[in-house]
């Protein structure tokens, strides 16, 4: 029998070595195809005596990234032909069997009388995992880049092919439903004492430790299909059990305030599998799975932080014609935190950089930052000495701008202030030419008006990253309105070079995602000058979705800020641009109290020197009031928080700010967080439906202000019944 995506062949000793290698591929993923074959070759190497076991691994650098979740789009309309030819009982039934064929066949592999092993060479992800975890053996690589994990619910799904029935019988119960629940990747060392791999060995050895281990172990069963298998935690309703559960579903409510149904779903598939035989376990995964894959939270995340971020992150919105930018050596200028977080990603990613400041121990205390960073991943045991070592000799830190000489591009990271940065962009341009790609580090001065002090300002632009650096994956890159193809394409190749995710958006006050944010933050000022309590705003945010309260983000990014933007765009604007009440809570905290933030251990919350934050107990002085909490509504705060950011992002499709739904989506969830299981700010008018999201935003517009007032071009969506994707994301259009 001949295969497309594996190579079979049997040594002399009897053991077959099946190599996963798809072609045209440089990671294998489960597609149809991949499915039909695991299901064949499990089958041949059952029925040939000749063949005593075998090992499964990879031709690739790894051995799977797990699904391949565009696949899920045909179901979805299968689904929908069938519905409407059959009725929806026998299209769900149809769903059902589709989305548990991959785990049929691995329990087939795991029952076939034959022992399995996985020679595990490197990453090995969802779907590909759980193939390993039915296996009988599983040997890890132990080198830097192997990692196991079953990622699926940071895309609103959760292991659907035996994975939350064999983790929960490998490892005690809370840990089994922590991993579950948070989809890290888990390196070697840590893997094994977890209980997910038997063993570990070196790259070039972990398909031999394999093929013995297969030879020595003839009538190899998975644990729990031996009769005196027992649970690690003990069986459900046991006073262990009791200790378990109660708990579990405590932290998941904390964790989630219920917005994600896969992750209410682990729990269930767990804890009612935990009480059944291995086949029924799984069949009651499948009914799970199948349910969760045809949620409209699943269709969105899938098409936002799976579909459309991978698109992003290829350059979907990168110039054609324009040749890739050859990219060896950067300028940073300004070794503060930002830039010397610019400096220190840059450096990461193997380039090189010069780093400059007003002095040589002003660009000395930024080279330190990375210097800092890097020696605390050393301590976690995630890069050694030698890392950073090759990561430091990359950065030049200086005064001198003639170092710049030779930077393929520029980035300019001074502060906030129009003089600064033309002076920076003339010293720096004087070096290196007019040629050389230039972009501003700002995150409130249009780029247009920045562009005017280049020597070209064709060949200048905006990359707006976030803080912290080195964290936040999310780069706004801003056209100006002279801004080349030339330019975009450079900075497009740099954001993905530092693997992060870039977006495009034209020119304009506060760009895309500070407009959104800067809206959420807004709203929880009002909600307290309203004399809503400030702990019930917090939480109301979290319960809507959102990572952060606006208070809590608020002291982050610093409340003095947000008094000078809000001065600024009063200057600029006039005084009908700002909201007196906000001004108002604004003005108090940072001219008469002093209160900045956590940068000065005071904002909206106290920070002592020992001990949690706490709320000010100031904040109901100036609010002058506090309303009973009992007689005010949840869901309308919950919605004030999440509308007035979706509405904003509406408007800036409407002025063109963003001219891509798929940017928008990505942006506001890796940006600022937005409510990840809405798929993002328009995802979430489309989930709900433009018309229905209307209907709402002009009711809050009615109780709290013409702020909620839909724009004119959302309106004429509504009316027309259209949607930003062209139709909404419900569950039947998984993908």
């Amino acid at each position: 029998m001949s295969f497309t995506h594996f190579r079979i062949e049997t040594d002399a000793d009897g053991v077959a070595l099946v190599t996963w290698d798809s072609p045209g591929r440089s990671m294998n993923v489960l597609n149809a195809e991949v499915v039909a074959e695991i299901d064949k070759f499990v089958e041949q190497i059952a029925a040939d005596a000749s063949i005593k076991g075998a090992v499964i691994t990879s031709g690739k650098d790894g051995f799977s990234g797990g699904a391949d979740l565009s696949m899920l789009g045909g179901m979805g309309a299968q689904y929908a032909k069938i519905a409407k030819a059959q009725g929806e009982e026998a299209a769900m039934k149809f769903f059902y069997e589709s989305s548990r064929q991959l785990s049929l066949h691995y329990r087939k592999l795991e029952t076939c009388g034959k022992p399995f092993a996985a020679a595990i060479n490197g990453v090995c992800m969802g779907g590909g995992f759980e193939l390993a975890l039915a296996c009988h053996y599983r040997v890890l690589a132990d080198h830097d880049h192997a990692r196991v994990g079953l990622p699926e619910i940071k895309v609103g799904l959760f292991p659907g092919a035996g994975g939350t029935q064999r983790v929960a019988r490998l490892m005690p119960t809370p840990d089994a439903l922590q991993m579950l629940a948070k989809g890290d990747q888990i390196k070697p060392a840590a893997a094994k004492k977890m209980g997910l791999v038997h063993d570990t060995a070196p790259l070039g050895e972990v398909v031999a430790k394999a093929k013995a281990w297969v030879l020595a172990n003839p009538g190899a069963k998975a644990p729990w299909d031996r009769p005196d298998f027992r649970l690690p935690s003990g069986k459900v309703f046991s006073p262990t059990g009791m200790m378990v559960w109660p708990a579990a579903n405590a932290l998941y409510r904390r964790e989630t305030y219920d917005n994600y149904p896969a992750a209410r779903a682990i729990l269930a598939c767990v804890y009612e599998g935990l009480q059944l035989p291995m086949d029924l376990a799984l069949a009651v995964e499948s009914r799970y799975f199948a349910k969760v894959l045809r949620s409209k939270e699943a269709a969105a995340m899938i098409r936002s932080l799976f579909v459309s971020m991978g698109e992003l992150n290829k350059g979907a919105r990168r110039p054609g014609g324009v040749a890739p930018a050859s990219l060896k050596k950067i300028g940073v200028i300004g070794a503060g935190f930002m830039g010397a977080g610019v400096a220190y990603v840059a450096a990461s990613a193997g380039l090189d950089v010069v780093l400059i400041d007003r002095d040589q121990a002003a660009a000395d205390k930024g080279k330190a930052h990375s210097e800092k960073l890097i020696s605390s991943l050393i301590a976690k045991g995630r890069a050694k000495s030698a890392d950073r070592d090759a990561l430091l000799g990359r950065i030049q830190a200086t005064s001198d701008y003639a170092a710049l000489k030779g930077c393929d591009l520029v980035v300019e990271a001074v502060f906030e202030d129009r003089g600064i940065k033309a002076e920076a962009t003339k010293q720096a341009q004087a070096a290196v030419g007019a040629d050389v790609i230039f972009a501003s580090n700002t995150s409130t001065l249009p780029i247009t008006s920045l562009a005017e002090t280049a020597q070209k300002p064709e060949n200048f632009i905006g990359i707006h990253f976030f803080s912290p650096v080195d964290r936040m994956m999310l780069v706004e890159i801003i056209m100006g309105e002279k801004t080349g193809p030339q330019a975009l394409a450079t900075a497009i190749d740099f954001v993905r070079a530092i693997k992060k995710t870039p977006i495009v958006v034209n020119d304009c006050r506060g760009f895309f995602a500070n407009r959104c944010v800067g809206n959420y933050i807004r709203e929880g000022h009002l909600m307290l000058m309203e004399g809503v309590p400030p702990a019930m705003i917090e939480n109301a945010a979290r319960m809507a979705g959102m990572p952060v309260g606006p208070l809590s983000l608020n002291d982050e990014v610093a409340i003095d800020l947000g008094w000078k933007i809000l001065q600024a765009t009063k200057k600029d604007l006039g005084s009908n641009a700002v909201d007196p009440a906000q001004e108002k809570l604004l003005e108090a905290m940072v001219v008469k109290e002093q209160r900045f933030g956590r940068k000065n251990g005071k904002g909206f919350y106290d920070y002592p020197a020992q001990g949690q934050k706490v709320l000010w107990p100031g904040l109901e002085k100036i609010a002058g009031k506090q309303l009973d909490p009992d007689a005010l509504s949840v869901q309308d705060l919950k919605d004030r928080f999440l509308y007035t950011q979706a509405l904003e992002a509406a408007r800036c499709m409407e002025e063109k700010v963003v001219t891509d739904p798929r940017e928008a989506d990505v942006g506001s969830i890796l940006g600022f967080g937005f409510a990840p299981f809405t798929g993002g700010v328009l995802s979430l008018i489309d989930g709900l439906g433009a018309t229905a999201f209307v209907a709402r935003a002009r009711e809050l517009a009615g109780k709290y202000g013409p702020r909620f007032e839909p724009g004119a071009g959302l309106a004429a969506m509504a009316e027309r019944g259209g949607a930003f994707y062209g139709k909404p994301a419900q569950g039947q259009n998984v993908a």
